[in-house]
């Protein structure tokens, strides 16, 4: 391993060891704080434009699994304290180190992980760069946006996946940068799923004439995604629909609400939310930096929220047939704690109530 830099946008500067691509990388970085589900983490396209920080000190002692892929591998870095190089399970085929060099993600190893988790929970997330050398000039670091990520992640051509056992219901999943588990859980439930481009037209969907509606997860700041509002707009009260993560934001956005960023976000398998109907708290998997402002979405009703800062976790729209959440309730490599909310879909295209 030769000597790498991670260079933050106020100027810090971490040394650590070099591994996974050679190349260098620019981008957002965030921190997860799950003690597994790295393979999960590395493929899940909402990571999209970001460098991912593990602060789990330990990483990739199980290997790398290919059945746990949500999907391609779109970080623009990582960086944990210590990757294991001889990991130790029945189903590893292949290591971090290796993972990463075949895909062309740089990684930085052996830096506090501590120190820096301190940093972007005192000063918020921030831009960062993986490099060889610290450049003189960082006007190119405190410049980068994460822009244009949902038309970078999502599907080019409609998919068709089939169900497990008698099919029952067709749903449409429109893929903002969907996890792969999403069309898993649908698809055990007897549900046959068509995966649509996020470029989709309402009247194109509708026209299929599914059962119900999946709005996928995916990266980014989901007010610049105009035109995917604007189609949930035309689907809202037409077919029974199911948001989760950027889906959740894009559909309150899509129903007169707002979003903003949080400071350094929620990532990790460990958030714990509550269900503002009942006694329960339920502990979540999350990966997102914006948050919707429940009492700015006047069609409809908060229905979870965050157990640690109060922020919105999830809303109902009793008189549109929909309802969509923060966190991730089909999560593999975390907690299954909500995986009922797709019950709670179906019987939706049932013809129950919310």
């Amino acid at each position: 391993m030769k000597n790498g830099y991670l260079v933050l946008a106020d100027g810090q500067v971490f040394q650590g060891l070099r591994f996974g691509g050679e190349a260098g990388a620019l981008g957002e970085l965030v921190f997860t704080t799950g003690m597994c589900g790295y393979v999960e983490t590395l493929t899940d396209p909402s990571y999209a434009g970001q460098i991912v920080m593990q602060t789990y000190p330990l990483i990739g002692n199980y290997g790398v699994i290919p059945e746990d892929f949500e999907g391609a591998c779109h970080v623009k870095g990582y960086v944990v304290r210590e990757p294991c190089g001889h990991p130790s399970n029945f189903r590893c085929g292949g290591d971090l180190d290796g993972f990463l060099k075949e895909r062309g993600v740089p990684g930085l190893c052996g830096v506090d992980t501590r120190q820096l988790t301190r940093v972007i929970r005192e000063s918020g997330v921030m831009n960062a760069m993986i490099c060889d050398q610290v450049p003189a000039d960082l006007s190119a670091l405190r410049d980068y946006a994460v822009t244009g990520v949902v038309e970078a992640v999502t599907c080019r051509e409609p998919a068709v996946f089939p169900a497990e056992g008698a099919p029952r219901f067709r749903v449409a999943l429109l893929d903002y940068g969907a996890k792969h588990n999403i069309v898993q859980e649908l698809r055990k439930r007897g549900c046959e799923v068509t995966v649509l481009p996020a470029s989709s037209a309402a009247e194109d969907l509708l026209a299929r004439k599914p059962d119900g509606v999946m709005l996928s997860n995916g990266p980014g700041d989901p007010a610049e995604n105009a035109y995917q509002i604007g189609q949930i707009q035309k689907l809202l009260g037409k077919v029974p629909l199911f948001g989760i993560c950027l889906g959740h934001q894009l559909t309150a956005l899509a129903a007169g609400g707002r979003t903003y960023k949080l400071k350094y976000g929620h990532r990790g398998v460990n958030q714990p939310v509550r269900d503002l109907g009942g006694p329960r708290t339920y502990i979540t998997s999350q990966n997102h930096g914006y948050a919707v402002d429940g009492d700015s979405v006047k069609r409809g009703r908060v229905s979870f929220a965050n157990a640690n800062d109060g922020t919105c976790e999830g809303l109902d729209y009793p008189g549109l047939r929909a309802f969509t959440v923060q966190f991730h309730p089909e999560a593999r490599g975390g907690p299954r704690d909500t995986a009922f909310l797709f019950d709670r879909f179906v019987d939706l295209m049932k013809g129950g109530d919310l």
